[in-house]
C-alpha cells in the first residue's frame, strides 16, 4: 500500500489521517496539517481510499466508494499502523468515517482516540443529519470546526446533543477547511496552526 508519511520513526504515536470525498492524501490541507503535527512529535500517516487510488492511476474522478468499503478499507489501514499508540482521523468524510469505526470494536486494536477535522454533520443547505453516531461516541473523540463551516457552523453544532467524551473547538471565522475571510482579521495559517496545536494536544494526551 502506498501511504504518504510525515514525523519521525521513533515518534511515539501514529497519527492515521483520511482525506475527504473531493481530494486525495497529497491536498494541500492535508499536507499542510500532516507537517504541523510531524513538528510536534507526532507521525502522521496518509493514505487514499481505494477510489481515489483509482483516480490517482487514471485520473478520472468517482464517487466516494459505499461506507461498507470505506470502512473495510480503513480497518486494513488500522491494523497495518497498530505498532504503536495510534489516533485515527480524518478531514470531513474521512473524520466521519474514523468516528464510525468506533463502533467496530473488533477493528480498534491499538486505537486510543479519533480527530475529525471539518466534520460534515448535514450537506450545505440540507438537513440529513449525519452526527447521530457521536452522542454515543465511547473513545475519545476530538472535532475542530471552522465557525462558519457550511456543513455545520458554531450555532448549529453547539446546539448538536453529543457524548461527553466528544471534545469540541472551532477555529475562528474558519470555512470547512478552516479558512477565514480577509476581514476577519485572522489568517488560513493561523488557524492551521491553532487546530494543529488543539489537535496534537489531544493526541499526545490521549495515547498516554
Amino acid at each position: 500500500m502506498d501511504y504518504l508519511i510525515d514525523g519521525a520513526d521513533d515518534c511515539a504515536v501514529n497519527f492515521l489521517f483520511a482525506h475527504g470525498a473531493g481530494a486525495g492524501m497529497d491536498h494541500a490541507f492535508m499536507a499542510s496539517m500532516a507537517q504541523a503535527l510531524a513538528v510536534r512529535d507526532i507521525r502522521v500517516i496518509r493514505f487514499n481510499f481505494p477510489y481515489m487510488v483509482k483516480r490517482a492511476e487514471d485520473g478520472k474522478k468517482r464517487p466516494p466508494d459505499r461506507q461498507p468499503a470505506l470502512l473495510a478499507d480503513f480497518a486494513t489501514h488500522i491494523q497495518a499502523h497498530s505498532d504503536r499508540p495510534l489516533v485515527i482521523g480524518g478531514k470531513s468524510m474521512g473524520g466521519r468515517m474514523a468516528s464510525l469505526m468506533a463502533a467496530q470494536e473488533d477493528a480498534l486494536e491499538g486505537v486510543k482516540g479519533i480527530a475529525c477535522l471539518g466534520f460534515p454533520f448535514h450537506a450545505p443547505g440540507k438537513d440529513n443529519f449525519k452526527g447521530d453516531h457521536l452522542a454515543e461516541m465511547a473513545l475519545p473523540c476530538l472535532i475542530l470546526q471552522g465557525e462558519r463551516d457550511t456543513f455545520g457552523h458554531r450555532e448549529e453544532v453547539s446546539g448538536y446533543a453529543l457524548s461527553s467524551q466528544v471534545e469540541l473547538h472551532f477555529l475562528p471565522d474558519g470555512d470547512h477547511g478552516f479558512k477565514p475571510r480577509k476581514v476577519s482579521g485572522y489568517t488560513e495559517a493561523q488557524n492551521i496552526e491553532q487546530a494543529a496545536d488543539w489537535l496534537a494536544a489531544f493526541i499526545l494526551r490521549v495515547a498516554g
